[in-house]
């Protein structure tokens, strides 16, 4: 008890307040950047978090997600115990009784084991925001079934494909801007969530040093927010300023031409007669088949210094050669021909900066005097690095191009139906500037580049869907041709999601956001049971919010659900959580192993590969279980080949286990760290015992250096190339040649045409293949466009995740939701006083599909044409174990609810979503505002729709 008056301190100043406290590593998952983290332990709970500064990823820096981890353990959303829906309860009721790990287990083997030994493809698994892709798709591939997808179709799918079949490599994880040499800097269509702490970090660095910053958004929000320029343009129109953009560059010749000739398809010969091969590259005969996506180096060029055709290489790489970009020519049978790059400057020849000007809103001048920055940064100051290289044709190279202009562009470009062809001419334009993997432009992370197309075909013959048989390929993987889809014979899908198909030829992450709607309508079959794991399909994770959670519902007319099982993975108690037959809960992020691996998504860096786990802090949480362990668990109940020895006896004991000592090939396995069998070797080996050990020991990360000569210009590197194919990351150790035209998409449109053999899409595709399979980029509206009266809903809506929130995930987060308790629909003030909607006050915000109640900030940071909110702040009632009232719910607010997932067309219906991927086209949809009368009590105080609330449960 303190003393009136007393003298004595309240407490000693020099006494230590951390003596008992305990620290240990880990990396973070409050957003998918994956930072090193350390977390402060006292008396075995978590009191403190913060970043680590022997982390090479993040360097000790920390964002309010990362430090907030600490109320995820808290949350009173926590599931704690797997639960069964009670009998006679409706979905969505959250009505369930807690049973035992064992209950659960013996219900899913005993109804997974039918399913396996009837009908594979009844069971579905299909998974969100995880970044262990490497297992749940080995986990489906096992079982047998084709009906296994992640996130990336509802996400960014667009970007990851559309750059991988241009360039190898794609943004994200896969590569990024090289601001460390860059002096210009264009940021498109990214929000504050991407590559979060480095982003920031390089950002600061690379204003400091002079460097000069624009972005080009919608929103002028997080990084875009510290810009030297902000360009606001409309949503949807990204691909518009880039054909323009590549107008001006080749009207101008600025473009690096001795780049497009050496590491380029630009000087290679497409055949332009008509016929069976009109479209796709010239090739000689005598040289074996023609080239492809898969086999691309069978291709002739016309080389102007002996004014004949060659061998686009190797002849015609040569010392001495000089590869035609531009003409027509003649091919000694009398074929036409024109290299591609020719082809390309036909194309853009009417994308003029007025033509642009009319779509994207951003003026004629500003888009020549863009494009005059972006030619003369890259190629009048352009410098070079003293590293000395080794190209694939064995040329040596005294030092290494710098080309210092740098891109970096996300879900803005990626999330509309038209957005692969935008990405696409994305990375045509890097590719002109010579910016690929150069010093200052676009740089690759191992394991990528990938080839083009990368050697992993997706399963695409139903004769293989067998009884107890694993599949012969993976789900997932690239189609270079109409061969490699996933369809029976008479065209149809093989999947539930209609991936791989002709509906969505490249869909490489499949369609999360098609599963629900396809499973309820028996399109093309029936399934029996759906898997999700850590997907919020009830709510923000899907289009048409209401609508799809009638779905989960629906039931025969015998009285059965459609989807007979529903089962749900998931550490928190989200919206899609009530509608599970059965739950099993997960473990956080602190208390569970992961790898995050060089066989799925790792954290390289441009110098050299990195990959790095989690390991438990704190332990599990009541009955908690990793997703992990549940499916090592079931692969070895249901005696999966790859998890049991042949007596039936398991392999692995758990999942740490299962990370150590499998391997998809030898001496490669989960982790690239201290293998062998003292831990002395390094990205191949034998396997380690003690692996866990030694990343725990060393900070949770490993990390590879690789010599200079290697770091740079890696598609056509030949150092680098042979030590990819050694340690497992390619197939082969040819280089990659930058893809400016596609034959690879020209190959489904000949199909679609009927001017080739083989496989051939349905009658009701033909004219959409044909359409938007062009081999050269192009711009064209979103797909809604043509079905939304434009003149009555003439407003773009889109939406952001908040820097300090990232999915559903956070909502529930003590700390972060102090910074955001519930969203507004930010307006232009123009657009919202022509509306007559005053800063603060209610509108309805409607569109062709749907109508939504919520309040208006007025914001100077968008342009007119625009309005945004933050994605998934908004609640329904009851979930996430939120108080009755909570802001979230009461006066948060989802845009999902004016999106429809489905589009007419053609007489049917076809997914809203890019033809060529699949990617949802989330920020296509069109609005139009009108006021709202203010509500009259505290009752009517409330955002609309609002959902029927479930039961809340009490916290463990």
């Amino acid at each position: 008890m303190l003393k009136f008056l007393s003298r004595a301190p309240v407490h000693n100043p020099q006494a230590s307040q951390t003596a008992a406290t305990e620290v240990k590593t880990t990396t973070c998952y409050m957003c998918a950047c994956r930072c090193g983290i350390r977390v402060h332990l006292r008396d075995g709970e978590v009191r403190y978090i913060d970043g680590n500064p022997e982390h090479p990823l993040n360097k000790g820096v920390i964002c309010a997600k990362g430090s907030s981890g600490i109320m995820k353990q808290k949350s009173p959303a926590r599931l704690t115990q797997p639960l069964l829906r009670r009998a006679g309860a409706e979905r969505g009721a959250g009505e369930f009784e807690p049973i035992s790990w064992e209950r659960a287990y013996e219900i899913l083997t005993k109804r997974l084991g039918h399913i396996r030994a009837t009908d594979p493809k009844k069971f579905a698994l299909f998974t969100g925001r995880d970044q262990m892709q490497a297992l749940t798709g080995l986990f489906a591939r096992q079982f047998g079934t084709p009906n296994y997808a992640a996130h990336g179709g509802f996400c960014s799918v667009n970007m990851a494909a559309g750059m991988i079949y241009t360039v190898g490599g794609s943004f994200w994880e896969f590569g990024g801007p090289d601001l460390d040499h860059a002096k210009l800097f264009v940021m498109i269509g990214t929000a504050e969530d991407h590559h979060s702490n480095p982003m920031k970090m390089a950002l600061g660095k690379f204003k400091r040093g002079g460097g000069r910053f624009i972005s080009i958004n919608p929103v002028r929000t997080g990084y875009s927010a510290i810009a030297d320029e902000w360009i606001p343009i409309r949503p949807g129109t990204d691909g518009a300023l880039f054909m323009a953009l590549l107008h001006e560059l080749i009207r101008q010749d600025l473009v690096d031409r001795p780049f497009l000739q050496r590491f380029t398809n630009a000087p290679q010969l497409v055949v332009l007669d008509a016929g069976e091969r009109e479209g796709l590259f010239a090739f000689d005969p005598a040289a074996g088949p023609p080239g492809d996506g898969r086999n691309p180096h069978n291709k002739l060029a016309w080389d102007r210094a002996s004014a004949s055709v060659v061998a686009a290489y190797p002849q015609g790489v040569e010392d001495g050669r000089d590869l035609a970009l531009e003409g027509h020519y003649r091919l000694a049978d009398g074929t036409r021909v024109a290299p591609s790059f020719q082809l390309l400057r036909e194309r853009v020849a009417g994308n003029t900066p007025e033509w642009a000007e009319q779509i994207t809103g951003i003026p004629a001048a500003r888009i020549r005097q863009l494009a005059l920055e972006l030619g003369e940064t890259a190629l009048k100051q352009a410098f070079t690095l003293p590293i000395p290289w080794t190209d694939a044709w064995g040329k040596q190279h005294p030092h290494t191009q710098a080309r210092p202009v740098a891109f970096h562009a996300m879900r803005g470009l990626a999330a509309h139906s038209n957005g692969f062809q935008t990405v696409r001419a994305l990375a045509v334009l890097m590719s002109l500037l010579g910016t690929i993997d150069a010093p200052g432009g676009f740089r690759h992370k191992a394991p990528y580049p990938r080839h083009i197309v990368p050697n992993y075909r997706a399963f695409n013959d139903p004769a293989q869907v067998k009884p107890n048989t694993p599949l012969n390929a993976a789900p997932l993987g690239f189609p270079a041709s109409p061969e490699e889809l996933a369809v029976h014979e008479d065209g149809s899908p093989i999947r539930i999601d209609h991936a791989f198909s002709w509906e969505h030829p490249l869909s490489a992450h499949g369609l999360m956001h098609n599963v629900i709607t396809n499973a309820t309508r028996g399109d093309p079959y029936k399934i029996d049971t759906l898997l999700i794991f850590m997907a919020n399909m009830a709510w923000n994770s899907t289009m048409n919010t209401m609508a799809v959670r009638e779905m989960l519902n629906a039931k025969e007319e015998d009285g059965n659900f459609k989807i007979p099982f529903l089962v749900v993975c998931d550490a928190f108690r989200s919206e899609m959580v009530a509608f599970a037959d059965l739950v099993l809960p997960d473990t956080t992020y602190l208390e569970r192993h992961d790898a995050m691996s060089m066989l799925d998504r790792p954290i390289s860096e441009f110098d050299g590969p990195m990959d790095s786990v989690r390991v438990p802090v704190v332990p599990p949480t009541g009955q908690c279980r990793p997703f992990q362990e549940v499916l090592i668990e079931l692969a070895s109940r249901l005696k999966f080949p790859a998890f049991t020895r042949e007596d039936g006896e398991r392999k692995f004991k758990d999942y740490p286990d299962f990370v150590v000592n499998f391997q998809p090939q030898p001496g490669v396995g989960f982790l690239m760290g201290w293998r062998g069998k003292d831990g002395t070797e390094h990205l191949k080996g034998e396997p380690n015992p003690k692996q866990w050990e030694m990343y725990q020991k060393n900070n949770c990360v490993f990390h590879y250096h690789m010599p200079l000569d290697q770091q740079y210009m890696r598609n056509w590197n030949r150092p680098y190339l042979d030590f990819a194919k050694d340690k497992g990351w390619r197939q082969r150790n040819d280089p990659v040649q930058l893809a400016l035209y596609s034959d690879t998409l020209q190959s489904f449109r000949l199909a679609a045409q009927g001017k080739s053999g083989g496989r051939q899409p349905p009658e009701h595709l033909r004219e959409r293949i044909a359409q938007y399979f062009d081999p050269l980029p192009f711009w064209y509206a979103p797909l809604e466009s043509a079905c939304t009266d434009g003149e009555a809903f003439p407003l773009a809506a889109i939406t952001q995740r908040p820097m300090a929130m990232y999915h559903s995930w956070d909502s529930q987060n003590a700390w972060l939701r102090q910074i955001h308790s519930h969203n507004y629909l930010n307006v232009n003030p123009l657009t919202a006083r022509a509306a007559g909607i005053e800063d603060g006050g209610w509108c309805w915000v409607e569109s062709p599909w749907g109508r939504v109640r919520c309040m208006v900030r007025h914001s100077e940071a968008v342009e007119p044409g625009t309005v945004w909110t933050w994605n998934a702040i908004g609640k329904a009632s009851g979930a996430w174990n939120l108080a009755p009232g909570a802001d979230e719910s009461r006066l948060g607010f989802l845009l999902n609810h004016l999106i429809t997932e489905e589009l007419p067309f053609a007489g049917r219906t076809i997914s809203n979503s890019d033809p060529i991927t699949g990617q949802a086209g989330w920020y296509d949809v069109r609005v139009r505002l009108r006021p709202a009368e203010a509500p009259q009590d505290e009752g009517e105080d409330h955002s609309l729709p609002q959902a029927a609330a479930a039961h809340r449960v009490q916290p463990a």
